[in-house]
């Protein structure tokens, strides 16, 4: 289920949305995140100690500083954990065309995305919500 959306403009760098969207998020349901590697800046891993989550961000190579063997499992464990998160993704723009933009302002593109968010818990829902009925 989604529990949260936030929208930036195109021209803001995915890691400077982890903690806005971490604030919409109830407490309880903050136990770990999952991201890949365009979050692991030092700003996120602070942040996530200070509030007491556990961090799987991804680590990430840079250049002549290879990930040791130790980062590489990590990650590889990291991903099949992460597929939940993807495969929501790929669920909104299969069944609902997300990913592209029909309007034209922050605002108007944030209530697409919340929209896209509400129709695919709606459709998911009824697999993940069992109703006990009394007669």
């Amino acid at each position: 289920m989604v529990e949260a959306v936030h929208t930036t403009t195109a021209n803001e760098h995915d890691s400077h949305g982890l903690k806005p969207v971490l604030k919409k998020v109830p407490k309880a349901k903050k136990k770990e995140v999952l991201t890949d590697k365009g979050y692991k800046v030092p700003k996120n891993d602070e942040y996530l100690e200070q509030e007491k989550i556990k961090n799987r961000i991804q680590h990430k190579a840079y250049r002549n500083r290879p990930l040791t063997n130790w980062q590489v499992q990590f990650n590889k464990l990291i991903s099949k954990q992460r597929y939940k998160v993807e495969r929501t993704f790929g669920g909104m723009k299969r069944w609902f065309g997300a990913g592209i933009a029909r309007y034209r302002g922050l605002d108007k593109t944030h209530g697409q995305h919340v929209m896209e968010a509400i129709a695919y818990n709606l459709k998911r829902s009824p697999g993940l919500v069992r109703v006990k009925c009394v007669q």
